[in-house]
C-alpha cells in the first residue's frame, strides 16, 4: 500500500508499505478521508513537542471498517471513524476515567504511525460508529471532540461569557461547542480573516482582534464589565497563553487546549486575588466523540464549514507546505483517498 512519511522536518517522502493484516483487538481500516490538523503542521515544521522522525502522520480519519477482532456491533463495510489516542488501561488515569491522559498514551500519528496511508490497523475498542455521516464529516469528529473536551472541562453554562483565543480549526470547533452549551462566545485572533469566518460562518456575535491596543476595554464593554468567566486558549501561542491571564474575570475558568514548549508565566497576586482556576484540556473521549456526532446529526454543527481546501491523496506531499503560509487561507484542508 501507498504511504507518505514524513522523514524530518520540511521532508515528506511516498514509501510502500505492507498492508496490516488481521491481529487480535485490533480492526483494519480503509482510509477514505485524512483531515490536515496543527499536530500534523506543526510536526512538518519542526515545532511539534513530544515527536520523533520519520512519521507518518495523520490522525483526523475516516474509512470503511475491513476487519475486527473484539468489536461486537460494528460491521464489515461500516463508514466510521476511531479515537486515535490509544491507551494502557491500567495507570492512574486509566483507573480514573481518563484514557486521553493515559501514562503510557500513543497518539495514532505522533507517538506512532499515522494515518497518511491506504490502510491502517488500530485497538478495536477505538472504534466509533459513523451514524450514517459523511466520510468528511467524520473525519472532523477528533478535532472537533477536542473542542467539545475544552468546553466540558471548563463547565462553561448558560449565558455566561466565553473567551476563546485562537481561531483555527480547533478554536473554531471550541466556538461552537461553547454555543451549543449555552455560551455566549467572544473570538480572539490576530487574523482579520478568520475572524471574519467566525462572524460570517459560525455567527459569532462577537469578535476582537488581539492587535488591538484596547482589547481589554472591549471585553469589559461586552461583558457588562464583568470580563469572561471562561477563557479558553486554542493557539498554543506562550505569548498568546500568558496575556490571556489578564482576561479573566473574578471567579473565572482558565482552560489550555492550546500546547507549547515553554513556561507560562503569569502574576501570582493578580491570579490568586481572583480565586482563578487554571487546567489543561487533553485529547477527548468517548463521551465528546458521541457528543459531537450527536451534534452533527441534529445539524447543531456543519463540520464541512471548514473545508477550504481539498486534494487527492497523491497530490498531498506537494501541497502541503502552502498549507502553512497564513495568505493561502487554509481553515481545513481535507485529503481523499480509496
Amino acid at each position: 500500500m501507498k504511504t507518505l512519511v514524513c522523514k524530518k522536518p520540511g521532508e515528506f517522502e511516498y514509501a510502500v508499505g505492507a498492508i496490516p493484516q488481521p491481529q487480535p483487538g485490533q480492526a483494519i481500516i480503509k482510509i477514505k478521508r485524512i483531515g490536515i490538523c496543527g499536530t500534523d503542521l506543526h510536526a512538518f515544521e519542526g515545532t511539534q513537542p513530544y515527536f520523533e522522525y520519520p512519521r507518518i502522520l495523520g490522525h483526523e480519519l475516516s474509512g470503511e471498517l475491513i476487519e475486527a477482532d473484539q468489536a461486537p456491533g460494528f460491521e464489515i463495510g461500516e463508514a466510521l471513524t476511531f479515537i486515535p489516542y490509544f491507551y494502557c488501561g491500567k495507570c492512574i488515569a486509566c483507573r480514573n476515567g481518563k484514557p486521553n491522559a493515559c501514562e503510557k498514551i500513543k497518539v495514532c500519528g505522533v507517538h506512532q504511525d499515522g494515518g497518511m496511508v491506504e490502510y491502517i490497523s488500530v485497538p478495536s475498542y477505538s472504534l466509533i460508529h459513523g451514524e450514517g455521516l459523511s466520510f468528511d464529516a467524520l473525519a472532523l469528529v477528533e478535532p472537533l471532540a477536542i473542542g467539545a473536551h475544552g468546553v466540558r472541562r471548563g463547565g462553561v453554562k448558560k449565558d455566561e461569557f466565553v473567551l476563546v483565543i485562537g481561531a483555527g480549526p480547533i478554536g473554531l470547533g471550541t466556538m461552537e461547542f461553547a454555543r451549543i452549551a449555552g455560551g455566549k462566545v467572544i473570538a480572539m485572533d490576530t487574523n482579520s480573516d478568520r475572524l471574519r469566518f467566525c462572524k460570517d460562518k459560525l455567527k459569532v456575535e462577537h469578535v476582537i482582534n488581539a492587535t488591538d491596543a484596547d482589547v481589554t476595554e472591549q471585553l469589559k464593554a461586552i461583558t457588562n464589565g464583568d470580563m469572561p468567566t471562561v477563557v479558553i486558549d486554542a493557539t498554543g501561542n506562550l505569548k498568546a497563553i500568558n496575556n490571556a491571564f489578564q482576561y479573566m474575570s473574578h471567579g473565572a475558568r482558565y482552560v489550555l487546549i492550546g500546547l507549547q514548549k515553554g513556561d507560562i508565566c503569569f502574576s501570582h497576586p493578580e491570579f490568586h486575588k481572583r480565586e482563578a482556576t487554571l487546567m489543561s484540556s487533553r485529547n477527548a473521549t468517548r463521551e465528546d466523540f458521541e457528543h459531537v456526532i450527536s451534534s452533527m446529526k441534529e445539524k447543531l454543527v456543519d463540520p464541512t464549514t471548514y473545508i477550504t481546501h481539498r486534494v487527492f491523496f497523491g497530490q498531498l506531499k506537494d501541497e502541503f507546505e502552502g498549507w502553512l503560509n497564513p495568505a493561502n487561507g487554509v481553515i481545513k484542508a481535507m485529503v481523499e483517498i480509496g
